[in-house]
């Protein structure tokens, strides 16, 4: 026999053999799909934190404006101990002064439809603290209330609630996402809440 066919008739039956055995394909197709599998599952985590934190910002800013909105004034401790219920909303997500923002404001709409500023605070919650320090300034000229809010000769309470999201794995979302929220109630009590120091 020729030396040359005996190796092709070798290298066939090989290659035969090696296209009838399955050993291994597990692995092979494990090497495969692991890669994505690891990538969804880091992915899924940071995507239900983000949609879970947005939901808690919802809720805080709505229980902001509500719980304003039920007195005929409020004071600055009143104020803080609103912001403090806003930072443990949060729970169990991190609060900072860092991470989350919280404004309530309360404006006046005039005959001509004019937004001003009656009064105006942010607060950031760091641990159980409150610090208190003046949002916009009294009488500024506010653009952005929705325009089926602008009833004539009315107040709205305002709540503004910022909290920066930084991903829990960073494999899939790599920056940090700015959530915002705002709600705007009407006073209940009386036609205007009124600040006390």
């Amino acid at each position: 026999m020729i030396p040359q066919f005996g190796n092709a008739r070798r290298s066939r039956r090989l290659l035969a053999r090696f296209g009838r055995d399955k050993r291994g394909v597990a692995a092979v197709e494990f090497a495969f799909i692991a890669p994505l599998m690891v990538l969804l599952l880091f992915g899924m985590i940071d995507t239900a934190s983000g949609v879970s934190i947005d939901r808690k910002v919802t809720l805080t800013a709505r229980t902001l404006s509500d719980l304003v909105s039920q007195g005929a004034q409020v004071s600055s401790t009143d104020i803080s101990n609103f912001f403090k219920m806003g930072g443990a909303i949060m729970t169990p997500y991190a609060v900072t002064a860092a991470n989350l923002e919280q404004r309530i404001t309360q404006v006046t709409i005039d005959a001509t439809k004019k937004v001003k500023v009656v009064w105006s605070y942010n607060g950031t919650v760091s641990g159980g603290s409150v610090t208190l320090t003046t949002g916009h300034a009294k009488d500024t000229v506010i653009t952005t209330i929705p325009e089926k809010l602008l009833v004539p000769n009315t107040h709205l309470i305002w709540s503004e609630v910022k909290y920066t999201f930084t991903p829990i794995t960073g494999y899939v979302i790599k920056t940090t996402v700015p959530l915002t929220e705002e709600f705007f109630t009407r006073p209940r009590q009386s036609n205007t809440v009124d600040y006390t120091s």
